[in-house]
């Protein structure tokens, strides 16, 4: 996602938004002296992060050089300004629809995609559209757009009272279901009004989108059914708004978005982007004192700390406790339990996106996308952009991560080159050991000509612990698979 508010608050207003959470051990209570608490799941440590500055400029990291003559917007990504205009649409983070292990589905014959779009002009407009494409035919020009996929009073659904205060709509992951419904999963964000009690509340969101087929080349969203909020934090495993901003200070970087469909042995799961809770390891300047979020020797850890301690990024080094969390779902898609997080990043970063898992020749595979202006990390800059990359023997983990430090891809253009990517995202193909990278190109409203765009895809080999950019591997803008 573009909007985002970043990290900066006060490490009392934290203390006392966590006792009002009353969520269980803080690590608050534990004063000055270290300790080693890894609350039962893997983490990217401080020893890992401070290594990817110099692993980074290997060949085998690097996004593609791509170019940008070639690059062209989405024709059919029209849409409607504030006035009724008829405008080009910018394109951003976007995901296929996918068979329950990841694969892309074969939706009658198309690639379907789910993506957010909006006014070039207007950063808050972000709402989800649905683009289609005949399957062969790779071409960005073959992608048609079957415009937004809710209506705005789709939000209405009686006895929801989270989904009628709906102000946008975020990332998130579809999947075709064993009987060939389309069943979406996204962010619902309220807006951001403080004075009148809205504070970006973000929602794991579900729906049915029914679709017809008025002809043999065209696709329409009918209308949407059994739409309701699923998730919204728990507090103990996963912060809630109300911890963040309970207090009145509104510059904490709350997550709790882009839930990523999977299932293991036929149940169902939503891995997504978070922030821990009150038992599975706080925010906090406390969180300096536990070592298994340094990992490494004690001279290294004592080290490590004292700069902290001493850096002008302090503050935001004890706010930063991003995580991919996990909760089970019912048959029904509605919550049955959470889980504690996958991994988290506590003292590394707050803002881990993306969340994309799934499983290949026998091992699961866990992916983030993260920011070097969102990580507390020497040598990390804040034109960084990094895929993170993680794996395990079992959905739940414990993870390790790849390639020793977690390094997948990294980008540093600068933001105005048109050829910038974000959001890159991994898709396992049906045969094989590559994965085809799919990202966003070019920062929305940046330029007038050219709009945010389906990047050119690219293929990453996985094999066990280690991964690679394949060499001159570059696909069409949007390709989702290879033969």
């Amino acid at each position: 996602m573009n909007i985002k508010k970043f990290v900066k608050q006060a490490t009392a207003v934290t203390f006392t938004t966590a006792l009002l959470a009353g969520g269980g051990t803080s690590a608050f209570a534990k004063g000055n002296d270290s300790y080693k608490e890894d609350y039962g799941f893997s983490h990217i440590t401080r020893l890992d992060a401070l290594k990817i500055p110099q692993q980074q400029t290997q060949a085998q990291f690097k996004v593609p050089q791509f170019d940008a003559s070639k690059i062209k917007n989405i024709e059919s990504a029209k849409g409607y300004d504030a006035y009724g205009n008829i405008i080009d649409l910018d394109v951003w983070d976007t995901w296929p629809l996918q068979n329950a292990d990841g694969t892309v589905a074969d939706y009658k014959g198309y690639d379907v995609v789910f993506g957010l779009a909006g006014d070039p002009k207007r950063g808050w407009d972000t709402f989800i559209y649905l683009f289609y494409k005949k399957k062969g035919d790779n071409s960005i020009d073959a992608w048609k757009n079957a415009g937004r996929v809710f209506k705005d009073s789709d939000k209405y659904v009686p006895n929801d009272p989270i989904l009628n205060q709906q102000g946008e709509e975020w990332s998130g992951s579809a999947t075709m279901t064993s009987d060939g419904e389309v069943r979406l999963f996204y962010t619902n964000r309220h807006g951001w009004d403080p004075a009148h009690g809205f504070f970006g509340k973000q929602t794991l969101t579900t729906a049915q989108i029914n679709l017809s087929q008025p002809d043999a080349n065209t696709l329409k969203v009918e209308g949407v059914e059994d739409f309701k909020s699923i998730f919204d934090g728990d507090g103990k495993y996963y912060q809630t708004v109300d911890q963040a901003f309970g207090a009145g200070d509104y510059s904490d970087n709350h997550t709790l978005r882009d839930p990523h469909y999977v299932e293991e042995n036929g149940r169902k799961y939503l891995v997504f982007e978070a922030n821990t809770g009150t038992e599975t390891g706080y925010q906090g300047e406390d969180s300096f004192n536990n070592k298994a979020f340094y990992e490494g020797s004690t001279k290294f850890f004592e080290a490590e700390r004292s700069k902290l301690l001493q850096s002008p990024q302090k503050k935001l080094a004890s706010q930063a406790n991003g995580a991919l969390g996990i909760v089970e779902l019912n048959d029904d898609y509605t919550l049955k339990q959470v889980l504690k997080p996958l991994i988290a990043s506590n003292t590394v970063t707050d803002e881990i996106e993306r969340a994309n898992v799934f499983e290949l020749n026998g091992k699961w595979y866990l992916f983030t996308d993260t920011r070097g202006a969102k990580m507390v990390v020497d040598g990390i800059g804040p034109e960084d952009i990094y895929m993170l990359g993680y794996v395990a023997d079992s959905l739940t983990g414990p993870y390790k991560p790849l390639n020793g430090t977690g390094l997948v891809l990294h980008q540093d253009l600068d933001p105005k080159d048109i050829t910038w990517t974000y959001a890159h995202f991994a898709v396992p193909q049906v045969q094989g050991d590559k994965v085809v990278i799919t990202s966003y190109m070019t920062n929305r409203g940046y330029f007038e000509d050219h709009k945010s765009t389906f990047a050119p895809s690219f293929l990453v080999q996985i094999n066990g612990s280690k991964t690679s950019v394949v060499k001159d591997s570059i696909l069409e803008q949007g390709q989702l698979t290879i033969k």
